[in-house]
């Protein structure tokens, strides 16, 4: 019965522990007692480091209400995108709340949110990002002039096909299938303020990751690399593969431009289990589980921050020669697909991150589910 008993009543530190926010108890000094998993990443520091730290020396805001309300100890607080720097980092907006602990004296909850996320991630995307209803759509003469040396590209490959030994034909398959996948792109370039989509299908997330490699790859001489950091188990995702393709080409090549700067340039592509994310959808509408994460990372100087809120807009760009289509393009394609994409910067690595989430093909239990059930 004792074990029964344990399974209808979790333990609270566990609760806590699985709650998504970043939760910090504050003791009636203002110094932190104890900070749960998503506090150590939010904050990017390890709970040893966080306890005993005094509240004011890890966060700085620019508004003096909320510490003073926390210096109170009974009083409940709710302030929405408080400009907070974390342990000297880069400042954020962030969501901030404050309540006293019940039958525990001058001792309080503090949980710390994020909001850009969160608005990133829900929501069906009407009238915001790629602009839904703002013409990105090429004109038809454009398309013609673009789509006709494409087809004499695709024949001169072909022709070249029947004259070179094995060795070489995967190459021309590539400029082939390459060429293909940019007419679609026209197509649907066309029609991007429509509300149709392209049909999404079971793919595989790191082919289409390595076939953005080889395109990437064939152009640049092998003169940089990309670090890959893939989780095999991954389950299908729900997405269309030449879309998909596209996403990863823009977010790579971004990352190769913003990282040519440095010393020791670094693109890193990695794949993940991103377990509690969800799509709300409208009333009408289930959430979507995005239990999938592609990250590209670079080591560049970052988005400037005049920018940040609006790098998926059109015409934005950071770029002395870009036109601010590419991110605008990859938040639509990536919408379509029922996913989301985000933007950060962590100072601590000095590293920009863009983030797309995904929806897998079909439902199966995740890694920790799995072990659970054998449990």
């Amino acid at each position: 019965m004792s074990g029964l008993a344990d399974f209808r009543r979790p333990d609270p530190q566990r609760i806590v522990a699985s709650l998504p926010l970043a939760v910090l108890l504050v003791g009636p000094d203002l110094t932190i007692a104890a900070a749960n998993p998503a506090a150590e990443q939010l904050t990017g520091q390890g709970a040893r480091r966080l306890i005993g730290r005094p509240v004011r020396a890890l966060l700085d805001l620019d508004q003096p209400r909320v510490l003073e309300a926390l210096g109170e100890g009974d009083a409940q607080l709710l302030a929405r995108g408080v400009v907070t720097r974390i342990a000297g980092r880069e400042t954020r907006p962030l969501d901030i709340a404050i309540a006293p602990v019940a039958h525990c004296p001058g001792w309080q909850l503090l949980t710390l949110n994020e909001p850009i996320g969160v608005e990133a991630l829900t929501g069906d995307g009407a009238g915001s990002g790629a602009g839904e209803g703002i013409a990105l759509r090429a004109p038809e003469v454009l398309a013609h002039e673009i789509k006709n040396p494409l087809a004499g590209i695709r024949g001169a490959a072909q022709l070249l096909a029947r004259k070179l030994g094995d060795d070489d034909l995967a190459l021309t398959g590539l400029i082939t299938s390459e060429v293909d996948r940019i007419a679609k792109l026209i197509d649907r370039m066309q029609s991007l303020s429509r509300a149709g989509t392209e049909p999404s299908a079971p793919c595989n997330l790191h082919e289409a990751v390595r076939r953005a490699q080889a395109v990437i790859a064939a152009g640049s001489n092998g003169s940089w690399s990309i670090e890959e950091e893939f989780d095999p188990s991954l389950p299908p995702i729900l997405a269309s593969a030449d879309a998909l393709v596209q996403v990863v080409l823009n977010l790579l090549t971004n990352a190769r431009e913003a990282s040519n700067g440095v010393r020791n340039p670094r693109v890193i592509v990695s794949t993940r289990f991103a377990s509690g994310i969800r799509l709300v959808g409208g009333k009408d509408r289930a959430p979507v589980r995005l239990p999938i994460e592609l990250r590209v990372s670079d080591n560049g100087p970052g988005v400037d921050p005049a920018l940040r809120d609006h790098i998926f807009d059109p015409f934005v760009t950071g770029k002395d020669h870009g036109q601010g289509l590419g991110l605008a393009m990859v938040q639509k394609l990536v919408r379509e697909m029922n996913g989301r994409i985000t933007h950060d910067r962590d100072a601590a690595t000095s590293l920009t991150h863009f983030r797309v989430h995904l929806p897998v093909a079909a439902e199966r239990p995740m890694p920790a589910q799995r072990e659970a059930s054998a449990k």
